[in-house]
């Protein structure tokens, strides 16, 4: 409908909008929605309502690119305009040629931009439609937990990765900026607050004011009352030895998320990711020293050109040796654009994906007798939700939301009354290589203050 219409009426243009892709992503998302909202513009989950939909599109891997295009195709079902925004909005030729028609093709990082495109296709609200939003803005999150993005960008110029080239170099925020929005969230009551970057130990290296992690960290120490708070995406730089004691002391959670992809020194040196695989064992040795309930969390790549089965082998005794806690695993896809695209030695993809299962089996028996270890032990969980059914679900603090485990509690006693974001104390039953189960420890009722690690 052309928006000369819209201008000479009282309709309000309704928005929908779908998210793909990692935390960072609907970081992105939930931003463009609040800018919407703000604006007077309603927020419709009916696409066939929808005077426009906006598809915030992952391409960092070819399934994600399959996925973005089939949620364009279901988008068109339903609504006839349709902006592609995004890391695949950046590759605006290869989205025409597959839909000609969409509405606009916009990369990611220009939210400025995809505002004026829908005011341009639906026109702009009423001012009277306008809507006051929080500061830190509108949630696509529980409201008990929230993604906190620290930096925009990346300086890293890995081998099969091209974030870099749509996302640009960093640009980290202030710590002045990141505390408002902070300050913002614990005020709405948020327990658990995740900080997420393309690498969030790299943070503050482009800022001139000394800024780092460390004091980013120590910021956050002075929020009250204190959240979680749990750190994401932490290349294994130097930084992190010093990061350990604050987990140790409560400052942060001890649960590190440290992307190590490979363990094989040739390997990553073709990935152009650290190689010193012994160093790295003997840092990860010493962080349990120092911090020895510490969680770590790692992905890695199985099938990358070039592997070969000693490569893989040394993968699978670094795995055996190190014991991580939790393990992502990802066979190896061509990523357009991404330097091991030229490489030779080629993996066939059944190789791939048959190293990824051996990898992810080994691992699996690895995080089964961990949780094992937790049996009889007693933690502190917040609550992600009640089943109909009056089970309790929840996550202690080495488990974050959707990529790990959670902690279930199916009889509570009846006269203990819960809801999301409530903080128990439970001691495990149970356990599988994922999951746990436990039950709630006696006389304990449900709190809302928020427990910490020893200080």
């Amino acid at each position: 409908m052309p928006s000369a219409l819209f201008k000479e009426s009282n309709h309000v243009p309704r928005i929908g909008v779908v998210s793909l892709g990692c935390p960072k992503n609907l970081v992105d998302s939930q931003r463009l929605i609040s800018a919407l909202l703000a604006k007077g513009y309603i927020l419709e989950n009916d696409f066939n309502q929808a005077d426009v939909v906006l598809i915030n599109t992952c391409g960092f891997i070819e399934p994600a690119v399959q996925e973005s295009f089939e949620a364009i195709f279901a988008a068109k079902q339903e609504c006839s305009q349709v902006v592609v925004m995004g890391c695949l909005g950046a590759e605006k030729e290869k989205v025409l040629a597959e839909y000609p028609d969409v509405a606009a093709v916009i990369g990611p990082g220009k939210r400025a931009t995809v505002l004026r495109t829908v005011e341009r296709l639906v026109g702009e609200p009423p001012a009277l439609s306008r809507q006051s939003v929080p500061s830190s803005g509108v949630l696509l999150t529980p409201p008990h937990y929230s993604y906190l993005k620290i930096a925009e960008g990346c300086r890293h110029h890995c081998a099969f990765c091209i974030i870099p080239n749509l996302r640009g170099s960093l640009r980290s925020r202030s710590i002045e900026n990141i505390m408002t929005e902070a300050k913002d969230l614990v005020a709405r009551n948020v327990r658990e607050i995740m900080v997420i970057a393309q690498d969030s130990s790299d943070y503050g290296a482009d800022l001139k004011d000394g800024s780092d992690l460390l004091k980013l960290c120590d910021a956050f120490a002075t929020l009250q009352p204190r959240p979680w708070i749990r750190l994401h995406y932490v290349y294994p730089s130097k930084i992190v030895d010093e990061l350990i004691p604050y987990m140790r002391d409560g400052i942060i959670l001890p649960y590190l998320d440290v992307p190590l992809q490979h363990a094989s020194p040739r390997v990553l040196k073709l990935m152009k990711r650290p190689g010193n695989i012994e160093h790295t064992y003997e840092r990860i040795m010493s962080w349990r020293e120092i911090c020895p309930d510490i969680s770590i969390r790692s992905n890695f790549i199985t099938g990358f050109p070039g592997e070969t089965e000693q490569d893989f082998d040394e993968l699978l005794d670094f795995i055996q040796k190190a014991r991580l806690d939790r393990v992502g695993t990802f066979p190896y896809s061509d990523v357009e654009g991404a330097l091991a695209n030229d490489y030779d030695g080629v993996v066939p993809e059944e190789v791939r994906q048959e190293r990824a299962q051996i990898l992810m089996e080994l691992q699996a028996q690895i995080s089964a007798d961990k949780l094992k270890e937790r049996i009889g032990k007693s933690y502190d969980m917040i609550v992600d939700s009640v089943t109909e059914e009056g089970a309790i679900v929840a996550r202690s603090k080495y488990e974050a939301p959707d990529i790990d485990g959670v902690i279930t509690i199916d009889d509570p006693s009846p006269e203990i009354r819960v809801q999301e974001g409530d903080f128990i104390r439970g001691t495990i039953t149970d356990s599988d290589e994922h999951d746990m189960t436990a039950e709630l420890d006696a006389n304990i009722t449900s709190h809302t203050h928020i427990p910490f690690a020893r200080r």
